[in-house]
């Protein structure tokens, strides 16, 4: 399975950041990637737009999902190029991007943003937003969250003698739950602080601004139980399966995975991490028109519950939950039921201090 997070992770990193974002100018205008037809029955009559996405099978769901479907009732023609955030950049300070809709993360977004690569949005022609309900903190002036991933606890079913771990503390409590753990690299996402700082105590709502010391502290006592820091979404599964972890941080989508392949495995929702995708709509895109048209589509509760039944996204969309069975529903970390037991990461603090994060993180995982 394909990362929805992959944006996230691939566009800017670390001590990277917006710093090297001054240099883009300089770089090729002509990013590379793949890039596709859609498959729709409609006729495109020469109309056309091209979106980013991050490929693989969130790519394919998303062709299945959203685009095909949009071409067969618009005519709209979907291209779809999978560029990393550098290229993207690249074209976009040049004039010429060749690619109009951008699907991200909210964050990198917000980096876009920072450096003027986005058109500012017109939400009045996003007829959506009102009967999708989109919360008011998923838009912006520049992009509208359409989904979000959750980083939370998988653990071993069979490694606790029937009892089940409940929060951050019994991730940090390897006496009353045996065994090693996976927490993940900063090569894969955003460091993990916020966890320990749950394990120490701290309530969901005062995690922001974020005690690095505290953090790091926390997270020292549970080094030693660390067997590896997981640096692609598939290897929590992977150690999982092979018994080398008992609990693992996670992508939750991963979890129904492993589950489908037998492996006997749980997730725990309490302290999630939460970190929305959006739309945004690259600045001198060529074809904005279609641009909005395919937001728009693609933000209608029916059409996030329709990409949420082929890939296990999490809809921003509140109303779209509500047209998922039940046992939809209930997969999704995003169901009501599950909501209030996760947080989201506060992509401000984030932004401005993920570079000093990173390194500190670095030098502490080296010991």
């Amino acid at each position: 399975m394909s990362d929805p997070a992959i944006g996230r992770r691939a566009l800017l990193r670390g001590a990277g950041g917006i710093a090297a974002l001054a240099a883009l100018p300089s770089l090729a205008a002509c990013g590379t990637g793949t890039s596709r037809a859609s498959s729709g029955g409609g006729k495109a009559g020469g109309k056309s737009v091209v979106v980013r996405d991050s490929g693989g099978t969130y790519g394919e769901a998303l062709q299945k999902a959203v685009y095909t479907p949009f071409t067969r009732e618009t005519g709209i023609g979907v291209q779809v190029v999978n560029l990393q955030g550098t290229q993207m950049l690249a074209q976009i300070k040049q004039g010429r991007p060749q690619f109009d809709l951008i699907n991200n993360s909210m964050m990198d977004h917000l980096k876009f943003v920072a450096q003027d690569a986005l058109e500012e949005l017109d939400t009045e022609r996003i007829k959506s937003l009102k009967s999708a309900r989109i919360p008011d903190n998923q838009i912006t002036g520049h992009a509208v969250g359409n989904s979000f991933y959750g980083q939370c606890m998988a653990y071993r079913t069979d490694a606790f003698d029937g009892r089940k771990p409940q929060s951050w503390a019994d991730f940090w409590d390897t006496k009353g739950f045996k065994g090693s753990r996976s927490m993940c690299n900063p090569d894969a996402d955003l460091p993990e602080l916020e966890f320990a700082l749950l394990a120490d105590g701290v309530p969901m709502d005062k995690l922001y601004p974020l005690d690095l010391d505290r953090a790091f502290k926390v997270l020292t006592r549970l080094r030693s139980d660390i067997k590896k820091f997981w640096d692609s979404g598939p290897l929590p599964g992977v150690l999982l399966s092979r018994q080398e972890v008992t609990m693992s941080t996670v992508w939750d989508g991963r979890i129904a995975d492993l589950q489908k392949q037998g492996v006997p495995v749980a997730r725990q929702l309490n302290g999630m991490r939460r970190q929305f995708q959006g739309y945004g709509i690259a600045k001198g895109a060529a074809h904005v028109d279609a641009a909005y048209r395919l937001m728009d589509y693609a933000l209608q509760p029916e059409v996030q519950a329709r990409l949420a039944k082929t890939f296990p996204s999490n809809p921003s969309s509140p109303v779209a939950y509500q047209k998922l069975t039940k046992e939809e529903r209930n997969a999704l970390a995003g169901a009501p039921q599950y909501y209030d037991k996760g947080f989201d990461a506060d992509i401000n603090w984030w932004i401005k201090n993920e570079a000093t994060v990173t390194k500190r993180w670095l030098e502490w995982a080296r010991g």
